[in-house]
């Protein structure tokens, strides 16, 4: 997560604005549409919750009347007095039998039409052992096999109410028979309170559904559950005859506590549960809606998908197009900004059509641009002033005796009548002297280098006398290349003045050649050498520092032309020195190739 993060904070201003955007246009889409269906079904249940329990009293009272036909029909079996003998008498004639038969059969039939309008069956069973069925066919149950049956014990241990039960034949007899609720009532006598008989009133599964069908659609289904918690009728077939207690819990708890409806989990569905208890049947009345189907029928979501899809294409292309277009700007000059390090500082922004910040930040950075073009201006002319002052005041180095020597050696030349001799060497010193202060060119040709050199070398034999030797070894591709002026001639004198005091003569080599795209220019002799195993590590890295050593380091100074080498072209360049005792001293000076147009000082 945090590499995710951190790569996402890598990313340009355009990106975090496309994606910042993006994602709160999907969420509030995702935000309003969840708030939507929320809204929705809260609504519809609502709606479903105050329509539903006006449909549960409709089915309330169609049930009320059917208990109330069959109440009816108790009360007038109960005070027929024939009905009564019938199932009272004993064993009579058959012609007596018959009579007593057919005048009860009629009196049943006058009784029924209070149920007329229900499909029902109608059966009794007395005491004396006579039993009478209105419809035969409508139940296989025998009344042998009623009068033992779990209905009749019920009926006997409830006289004076009306008990409504379920009979599954399926589950009872193993026949394909279809559910029957059977309303029966004992029939007894009021002084005595003995009873003489039962009636059972039958009526289908089927045609009971009528009650409630009407009222129920997928997702939306109506069962009778009896006080134990069994499901006595249902429009779902598969329901009946099952027991339920949470669903029992639930709606008694909806009774006890006034709640209209609740929510339950139900043969693993999620379900809105609404209730109303009839006390004549002793069942609770119960509409069950699963809210996924219910919600599905109302709510199609493929085309919500779709509309949602689309609607978040549509404000991607919409983000994209005016996010790329706020930023462009910004982008343009985040790139010009990033090309500064490789194309300089003189390249400013155009500002004219961009929006009021980037306007402010390019103009301000153009100003910075401004500034900085001025200052790298005055900087480099005054590095340029700076470093013409310390190249003038190295070239002014000269050592003073160097001077008076040579005008004594002049002198010297007057007064023995060598007037050409004198004559020359006052011409090499001023050809000397020109080159070295009146020229104000830091830099010069190897060849101008050394025709200034031969001269000082003339001037030092005219002193001193030729038992120390020069030959020159030069390279005929090296003499256009720039060297620092006067940058031999320290070496030379010092290699006169101290490196044969004890040889007293010797040669000096002056060797300068390209190497490896560089010019080098080496002086060397055969002199007395130097130790320079004791030496101290001095800035330079290469000058020895002791006593007699920085004797022999003098003159315009060899560290000066070291330090001038390294200000000029950089670290890598300068001066190496080497020698041993006996042996001589090597001295090598690198120097880059430059020619005289390339030439920036």
């Amino acid at each position: 997560m945090r590499g995710k993060l951190a790569s996402l904070k890598k990313q340009s201003l355009f990106v975090k604005l496309f994606l910042v955007t993006l994602i709160s246009i999907i969420a509030v889409s995702l935000l309003s549409v969840a708030i939507t269906i929320r809204m929705s079904e809260n609504l519809f249940l609502k709606t479903f919750s105050i329509t539903n329990e006006k449909l549960l009293g409709q089915v309330k009272s169609n049930l009320e009347s059917y208990n109330s036909a069959v109440a009816t029909s108790a009360t007038q079996i109960a005070q027929s007095g024939v009905i009564r003998n019938y199932l009272t008498s004993g064993e009579s004639d058959a012609a007596s039998m018959s009579m007593q038969t057919y005048t009860m059969t009629e009196r049943l039939k006058s009784i029924k039409s209070n149920l007329s309008a229900y499909e029902v069956g109608v059966t009794l069973i007395g005491t004396n052992g006579r039993s009478y069925t209105t419809d035969p066919w409508y139940w296989s149950m025998t009344a042998e096999e009623l009068k033992n049956h779990e209905i009749t014990k019920q009926t006997e241990a409830h006289p004076r109410q009306i008990m409504y039960q379920l009979y599954d034949g399926k589950k009872e007899s193993g026949k394909e028979e279809e559910p029957i609720l059977v309303a029966s009532k004992a029939l007894y006598q009021h002084s005595t309170g003995q009873i003489y008989g039962k009636m059972y009133v039958m009526l289908r599964d089927s045609y009971f559904q009528s009650f409630y069908e009407n009222f129920t659609s997928e997702g939306n289904d109506v069962l009778l559950m009896n006080s134990q918690g069994q499901i006595v009728s249902s429009n779902r077939s598969e329901l009946i005859g099952q027991t339920d207690a949470a669903l029992l819990h639930t709606v008694t708890e909806q009774e006890e506590s006034g709640v209209s409806s609740s929510n339950l989990s139900f043969n693993g569905s999620e379900l809105t549960v609404l209730s109303e208890y009839l006390p004549e049947f002793d069942f609770y009345l119960v509409n069950l809606l699963d809210k996924d189907i219910a919600m599905g029928d109302m709510v199609n979501v493929k085309a919500l998908t779709l509309t949602i899809m689309s609607i978040v294409l549509l404000s991607l292309i919409v983000v994209y197009l005016i996010t790329r277009k706020m930023t462009k700007s910004m982008r343009g000059l985040v790139s010009h900004m990033s090309r500064i390090p490789t194309s300089g500082f003189n390249h400013r922004v155009d500002v004219t059509k961009s929006g009021y910040e980037v306007e402010e930040l390019g103009n301000a950075f153009n100003y910075v641009l401004d500034e900085l073009n001025d200052y790298v201006d005055r900087l480099v002319e005054t590095q340029k002033q700076q470093r013409k002052a310390e190249l003038a005041a190295l070239q002014m180095q000269i050592n003073p005796h160097f001077l008076y020597n040579t005008l004594a050696s002049v002198k010297f030349l007057v007064q023995q009548g060598n007037k050409e001799k004198a004559a020359e060497t006052i011409n090499a010193l001023i050809t000397l002297l020109q080159n070295t202060v009146s020229n104000v060119q830091s830099t010069v040709t190897v060849r101008q280098e050394l025709d200034t050199l031969k001269n000082y070398i003339f001037i030092n034999h005219v002193r001193y006398g030729e038992k120390i030797r020069v030959s020159y070894f030069i390279e005929p591709d090296s003499m256009d290349y720039q060297v620092p002026k006067l940058m031999l001639q320290p070496f030379i004198e010092n290699a006169f003045f101290h490196a044969f005091n004890q040889k007293g003569e010797g040669t000096i080599f002056i060797m300068i050649s390209v190497q490896d795209e560089h010019l080098v220019c080496e002086v060397n002799d055969n002199g007395d050498g130097m130790d320079l195993g004791s030496s101290e590590s001095g800035e330079d890295g290469v000058f020895p520092k002791t006593k007699r050593n920085r004797q022999l380091f003098s003159g315009i100074g060899i560290q000066n032309v070291d330090h001038r080498l390294k200000f000029m072209y950089g670290e890598s360049y300068g001066v190496d020195i080497n020698s041993k005792l006996g042996e001589g001293t090597k001295i090598k000076i690198t120097l880059p190739l430059v020619k005289q147009d390339e030439e920036s000082i």
